[in-house]
């Protein structure tokens, strides 16, 4: 007798994603997990630059090298925490980098003059370094393979959920003349990310070491990492597309709207908001719509158009390059691109912002982002159609 189709049941069945396999406890509790912190992230992430200019009253250029030294820091110290990630296993190193991480949130409330905040900006580098090759690390682990785009896509459409939450909280509270409604953000940013840490601790059994093959522990390790060209590439047009992308955006829209625009902080919130909650929709769309079509592509048309709701394709390509037993490695160096183009981007806005050359900048930042999903349109050419995502799935023989 055929099973009667609910309206819930046609729903599910209407999904782009297979709901059943991505709803098991494990990976529930990860996309709580991300949820939860990106609350916290949504609290602060508009504000810093503006926190340290119009609210701390730092000159901007100090302002954006203390948020480069944090990034170059991250960028030094990624290989070290990649490594660890494959020898103890990201369970580990989460355990210690994310409390530590909230102190630093709790340190930026704190830092009152621009050597204390390049102190905060110095730990936070050294205990948050490792974050995105220990979390995308685990996530790996609990997915399995035919799910892993999908599993990346969600866990990316609820971290910009989440975010776009927070920013409309702190849009609404933030006042640039009231130095304690910044603080109380940055505090809670902090309790979120301990509470974060306590729900994907509960994951610890699934982010353990994994053992080495033997023919690989001589001549393993980074050597093999680096040797892979496909990696290579990837990061070459991936740091340039996310220069002129996040890594420009994160400093330079909020001080151009501020202090160029003039507009308030609640208009920069809701320009955020308005880019979250983009993602989150057109997230569902696009999980059904690259299904079977060349990953490589879809990361031109992102620095094309500059449509980060994709950017979950990043993750989820290197994760399918990545050798189980060096995935914490392979992680680690989507952690660098992000660093690196965080590091210049952030000095390129405070300098063109600083010389009253905002309008060049946007202009700068539009090209260079073309050029750099032009670059990893070539991706195409050097992987398998499994690992650019456009393999069919032949139905098993009967």
């Amino acid at each position: 007798m055929p099973e009667t189709l609910t309206p819930r049941r046609r729903l599910v069945d209407r999904l782009p994603f297979d709901a059943a396999a991505l709803s098991e406890r494990p990976i529930r509790l990860f996309f709580v997990g991300t949820f939860i912190g990106a609350l916290g992230v949504g609290l602060v992430l508009p504000f810093f630059m503006i926190y340290c200019v119009d609210v701390r009253h730092f000159h901007p250029w100090q302002g954006g090298t203390i948020l480069a030294t944090e990034a170059i820091l991250g960028i030094m110290l990624g290989p070290f925490y990649g490594t660890l990630v494959d020898r103890f296993g990201p369970s580990r190193i989460l355990a210690v980098t994310m409390p530590l991480s909230s102190l630093g949130l709790v340190g930026i409330a704190l830092a009152s003059t621009p050597l204390m905040m390049l102190g905060v900006a110095v730990f936070f580098a050294v205990v948050g370094a490792g974050l995105w090759s220990a979390f995308s690390t685990l996530m790996a682990r609990i997915v399995a393979e035919e799910h892993r785009t999908d599993a990346f896509g969600i866990n990316f459409l609820l971290l910009n959920l989440g975010i776009g939450i927070g920013v409309i909280v702190s849009g609404v509270y933030a006042n640039v003349h009231e130095l304690h409604t910044f603080q109380v953000l940055y505090v809670a940013g902090a309790v979120l990310t301990l509470v974060q840490a306590v729900v994907w601790l509960a994951l610890w059994s699934h982010g353990g070491p994994v053992a080495v093959p033997e023919h690989e522990r001589e001549h393993g390790g980074w050597r093999e990492v680096l040797a892979d060209r496909r990696m290579v590439r990837f990061l070459v047009g991936g740091t340039v597309m996310m220069l002129c992308g996040y890594g420009s955006i994160e400093a330079g829209l909020p001080l151009f709207v501020h202090n160029v625009a003039h507009l308030s902080t609640h208009v920069i919130g809701l320009l955020f908001v308005f880019n979250t909650l983009t993602i989150v929709v057109g997230q569902i769309f696009a999980l059904g719509a690259i299904r079977g079509r060349s990953r490589s592509l879809v990361l031109g048309v992102v620095g094309l158009c500059w449509g980060s709701s994709w950017l979950f394709a990043t993750a989820s390509v290197v994760n399918d390059l990545a050798p189980e037993h060096l995935r914490g490695r392979y992680n680690s160096l989507m952690g660098i691109l992000w660093g690196l183009s965080g590091a210049a981007g952030q000095l390129l806005a405070s300098l063109f912002l600083t010389v009253n050359l905002g309008v060049a900048w946007t202009l700068i930042v539009a090209v260079g982002a073309a050029l750099g999903g032009l670059a990893l349109t070539t991706m195409r050419t050097v992987l398998t159609p499994e690992e650019d995502g456009r393999a069919v799935l032949e139905p098993a023989a009967a």
